[in-house]
């Protein structure tokens, strides 16, 4: 298999890259919002096999002191082939120099986010659109 690489929104079919995160699966993300958020992000990473999305990345990032990797989604077919660790590694490498890289991970997956160096944070606290959707899913905790 020969992985393409991109970061140039031009290249992208909103559709499909809304697909990849409905079944990776990171929820329903509309072609409009995808192309607003990935277009107001400091870094992506686009991965490819022919012409099709297999997976995709990003960083919110003010280039200096906070970055935030977001959105990381592979297509199951191509799971655990290194697409999803060569998509962080990538934005990771675009994110150095930052003071701080933070992110929240899939409840289950940080295992594989502490291979590069994530730690849990003790005050980390978010507020979410769908709050008790995100308890549900354990991305919350009390009460």
């Amino acid at each position: 298999m020969s992985i393409r690489w991109s970061n140039d929104l031009a290249t992208i079919d909103w559709d499909q890259l809304s697909e990849l995160y409905r079944v990776a699966p990171l929820g329903d993300k509309s072609p409009a919002d995808l192309q607003l958020v990935f277009g107001n992000s400091l870094f992506r990473a686009f991965a490819f096999e022919g012409t099709r999305l297999v997976g995709a990345g990003r960083v919110l990032a003010d280039g200096r002191d906070c970055a935030y990797l977001c959105d990381i989604a592979v297509l199951p077919s191509h799971r655990r082939i290194g697409l999803g660790k060569e998509i962080v590694a990538r934005l990771l490498g675009l994110s150095r120099g930052h003071r701080k890289i933070i992110l929240y991970a899939v409840p289950g997956t940080e295992s594989f986010y502490e291979a590069f160096g994530f730690r849990r944070m003790a005050t980390a606290m978010a507020i979410f659109e769908a709050q008790a959707a995100a308890f549900a899913r354990g991305y919350l905790t009390g009460g």
